[in-house]
């Protein structure tokens, strides 16, 4: 490989190390560097590189001894809502600043079982509660296509450490697009997976029936190759994991569909597009996305008109469910048991008061008064149980839709990436940028974004597609087979791929 190692996708870095061309402990060594002289991305948030080196150590022995796994000896970064024992875990937050977990979570765990090697712990907005990781207490992240601009949130870290070429891949979570979104707006292909799919266990909560983890790399394989390894049921820990089993999603990635030819893989398959989808959005994204499909439609892919006329009410069947369930799990962040405490204070309700003030940033507080609002005596019929009735709506529209399609396409986000600061002061306008995302995960399905080109100003836009239930694999090869004739997901941001 003529290739630098940083520049080595998840496929790539695990033959290098299978083939000798470079030994684990060297090619972590030489990321963490890297990574490390990286300080104004803000992409991470902690090192620890004992424990880093003591795993690719471990791994170069098992390497050694024979060992071949798709992930032995790959270095991998984690979103900072994994609790990890060797690592600090904040989730963005002064509520849990400098937190050491007495276990890993299962996500991280089920990865280092598999021998990868964690290089650290990704930024993302406070509790993941965001759009444009302009919300940690720590750092802002920046884009690297444009350092001026948002990467998107809440995963931004995990988005820009894989954009920036910093790791091959990372994990984030995906509560209302959280995943998709910065994977869009930084260039790469990130892909949640149908609720459940993925155990929580470990996982620090922010809307405990919308979390979802799941893989951010350059390329569906490269995403196929993780959510192989992070997939599976976990039901001794993890109450809402699903009971499929673990599955290998690299198989028949490259395969085409049954009766297509190797010309046109994709014969037969039917590519929804939601109108509402396409009637709003900007130009350029709009643009992109149909360049795209076009191209699916090259590879013997269909496209059909369907319809999502619940659309526009995601946002406010969002934005009462989620903080709902945001007031109720973080209310364990007290000031008593774990999390911060205020130095100076009267009595136990100042305590508690004092301590969460200081704890939680802005966004948290808005969303914790939001949600114990709606949760509230009078207002909880009125509000909680009928935004659960248009969920229920919405997942049926999508039942719909998939009747007459296998795959619904369409954009991420509205825009590009906008400039950081830009709706900061804005609330509103940042959920704005979640109309496309939401739906799907309101409704629990499986969603994926990859590049498709550059939109206004050179930035990265996502083509979003979006399966029925546990159809990751379906999306995955639809995805998969768009990349090997296209090449936008090997795009880099300007000088970070020297």
């Amino acid at each position: 490989m003529s290739q630098a190692p940083h520049q080595w996708s998840v496929v790539h870095t695990a033959q290098a190390l299978a083939e000798r061309q470079v030994s684990a402990t060297e090619l972590a060594q030489a990321l963490l560097q890297r990574a490390q002289a990286d300080t104004g991305s803000g992409a991470f948030l902690a090192f620890n590189e004992d424990a880093t080196l003591a795993q690719a150590q471990r791994a170069d022995q098992r390497l050694a001894q024979g060992e071949r796994s798709p992930l032995l000896g790959v270095p991998l970064a984690h979103k900072d809502v994994f609790v990890t024992t060797d690592w600090p875990t904040t989730a963005g937050s002064k509520m849990l600043k400098g937190y050491r977990s007495p276990f890993d979570a299962t996500v991280v765990q089920r990865l280092a079982d598999q021998g990868a090697v964690t290089l650290g712990k990704t930024n993302c907005d406070e509790f993941a509660m965001g759009s444009a990781n302009e919300n940690s207490a720590y750092a802002v992240a920046r884009n690297p296509w444009d350092t001026a601009r948002v990467p998107g949130g809440s995963s931004g870290g995990s988005a820009v450490a894989v954009a920036a070429r910093l790791v091959a891949g990372a994990t984030g979570t995906d509560t209302g697009g959280s995943i998709r979104q910065p994977a869009a707006f930084c260039g790469i292909t990130g892909i949640k997976p149908t609720y459940g799919r993925c155990s929580r266990f470990g996982m620090i909560a922010y809307a405990s029936s919308l979390d979802q983890a799941g893989p951010m790399a350059r390329s569906a394989e490269d995403c196929a190759v993780l959510l192989s390894a992070m997939a599976g049921p976990d039901p001794d820990r993890d109450s809402t994991s699903l009971d499929a089993p673990a599955q290998d999603f690299t198989q028949g990635l490259s395969a085409p569909r049954a009766g297509a030819d190797a010309a046109k893989p994709l014969t037969g398959l039917r590519v929804g597009l939601p109108q509402e989808f396409f009637s709003g959005g900007n130009d350029d994204v709009l643009q992109r996305v149909r360049e795209g499909l076009s191209q699916l439609e090259a590879l013997g892919a269909r496209l059909v008109d369907v319809s999502l006329p619940l659309t526009q009410l995601a946002i406010p069947a969002y934005y009462i469910i989620a903080p709902a369930e945001a007031s109720s799990n973080l209310s364990r962040f007290d000031g008593v048991r774990y999390g911060h405490r205020a130095a100076e204070y009267s009595d136990l309700m100042d305590m508690y008061v004092r301590s969460r003030s200081e704890g939680f940033g802005p966004e948290v507080q808005r969303r914790i008064l939001m949600g114990t609002y709606v949760l509230s005596h009078g207002y909880y019929d009125a509000y909680y149980l009928k935004a659960q009735r248009v969920r229920r709506l919405i997942a049926q529209d999508f039942q719909s839709a998939f009747a007459q399609c296998d795959v619904i396409a369409g954009p991420v986000a509205p825009s590009v990436a906008w400039p950081i600061g830009e709706k900061a002061d804005d609330p509103v306008a940042n959920y704005l940028a979640d109309v496309y995302t939401l739906p799907a995960s309101l409704s629990g399905l499986p969603g994926m974004s990859l590049p498709v080109g550059l939109g206004a100003d050179g930035m990265p836009v996502g083509l979003q597609l979006i399966g029925n239930y546990l159809q990751e694999a379906s999306l995955l090869h639809t995805a998969h087979q768009l990349q090997r004739v296209t090449d936008w997901h090997q795009q880099a941001p300007k000088g970070v791929a020297a």
